[in-house]
Order: structure tokens, then sequence, then C-alpha cells
């Protein structure tokens, strides 16, 4: 048996040119499926998707900046 070492994905930090999916504004959250993809958010609109988002076990990851 091999032991196989995993790491974890790296993201790339988000940037000025990174737009919300849903209406075109900057994007502060990054959620990624598990089975592939992922979605670039604004703040209100991650807010208005975040349960459905943590339903399907998305990975999410927020602009440095954005924390709270």
């Amino acid at each position: 048996m091999t032991d196989i070492a995993t790491t974890a994905p790296i993201y790339l930090p988000l940037t000025a040119a990174d737009r919300c999916d849903r209406c075109g504004a900057a994007a502060k959250v990054r959620a990624v499926l598990p089975k592939g993809g992922e979605l670039l958010f604004c703040r209100h609109h991650f807010n208005e998707h975040e349960a459905r988002l943590v339903e399907l076990s998305a990975t999410v990851v927020e602009s440095a900046g954005e924390l709270v």
C-alpha cells in the first residue's frame, strides 16, 4: 500500500479583474464546488447564497481584505 501525500489546493488571490458571477460587481468570495468549478461572488450575493453553498460542501475562500 502506498501513502499518497495530498496538499491543499492553491487559490490565487482575487484581483480587481475578478467579478461577481451574479451581478458583475467586484468579487470578494470564491466558492469552489466539490465536483469541480468555482463561483465568484460579491459580498451581497455570497450572503444571499451562503446557505446553499454550505449544503453543497463548497470550499469558501474570502478575499484577504474582506474577512470580517
